[in-house]
């Protein structure tokens, strides 16, 4: 009894193993194409709304879903805070969050490479490099999408199947 009990745990602990790898590989995408939503509505407040930074981090801390929102909300509290930059308001931010993340380093990097020219220019310097972030963000996003396809399937089987293969190993 203690033996099929055990199996089955084992089972269970590899196949949520398998589905929760799976599941990270199907949140970058969805978490690029976030923050891609959040540039397009910053570059709108910047461009149109002619509104401080900090204020449209708020609004867009209210717009956007999870995680992206805690990170424009930190972004807007690091904002706040006596002596900060924008680029280590940024980078702060996008540190702070970043477990929470689904994203790898190189998306990573590209958002922190726009939170260095974010402020420093002029509205229209500002919208040509949101520009450049996005679609360094859709090529990011198109890869992701590429790994999604190939691997999630394989990666819940694998989950699935390594289970198994320790179940017959130790019985």
């Amino acid at each position: 009894m203690i033996k099929i009990v055990g199996a089955a745990l084992i089972f269970a602990a590899c196949t949520i193993l398998g589905f929760q790898f799976s599941r990270h590989l199907s949140e970058r995408p969805k978490q690029l194409r976030y923050f891609k939503t959040a540039l397009q509505a910053l570059e709108a407040e910047i461009m149109f709304g002619h509104i401080p930074l900090q204020e449209a981090s708020v609004r867009l801390s209210k717009q956007m879903p999870k995680p992206v929102n805690l990170f424009f909300n930190r972004f807007s509290a690091n904002l706040q805070t006596e002596g900060a930059t924008v680029k280590r308001a940024w980078t702060e931010s996008l540190k702070s969050i970043s477990s929470m993340l689904a994203l790898q380093t190189k998306d990573l990097e590209i958002l922190e490479q726009f939170g260095e020219t974010l402020g420093k220019h002029d509205r229209f310097q500002q919208q040509k490099q949101i520009a450049l972030t996005m679609t360094h963000l859709e090529r990011e996003e198109n890869e992701a999408l590429l790994a999604q396809s190939k691997y999630e399937k394989m990666i819940k089987s694998l989950g699935v199947l390594v289970g198994l293969l320790l179940i017959i190993l130790l019985v």
